[in-house]
């Protein structure tokens, strides 16, 4: 049961971090925005709670550090913005992955930390 909670979870971040970002221009002053985003990081810890275990926690925090890295030291947000008619789109999506991933990558990281410091 746990399983299909995260797999939802992670179904619901993403399907929701695209759409929020699709949809960021029209919403802008709504006030649903920060809601929304919020919905993201708790669906992110509980993917980082109950989706990511065992032999796939190395693997995806590889790939979401190296993803996270990227987005925050690389300048791609601010890359991808600049492209004509569907960079602020793009940056947007982005942006709301990374509220997606963030949580879900360090709760699995302290997780791993502490089966390391438990298997020590």
């Amino acid at each position: 049961m746990q399983k299909k909670i995260g797999h939802y979870s992670f179904v619901v971040g993403v399907v929701l971090a695209l759409l929020l970002g699709l949809a960021s221009q029209p919403l802008l002053g709504t006030g649903l925005i920060p809601w929304l985003a919020s919905l993201l990081v708790v669906c992110g810890l509980i993917v980082g709670f109950l989706n990511v275990t065992g032999k796939e926690t190395k693997e995806f925090l590889v790939v979401a550090t190296v993803l996270i890295i990227v987005a925050g030291l690389g300048g791609a947000s601010s890359s991808i913005a600049s492209v004509a008619i569907i960079g602020p789109y793009m940056n947007a999506v982005f942006i709301q992955l990374l509220a997606f991933l963030v949580p879900a990558t360090v709760v699995v990281a302290l997780k791993d930390i502490w089966y390391l410091a438990q298997s020590s």
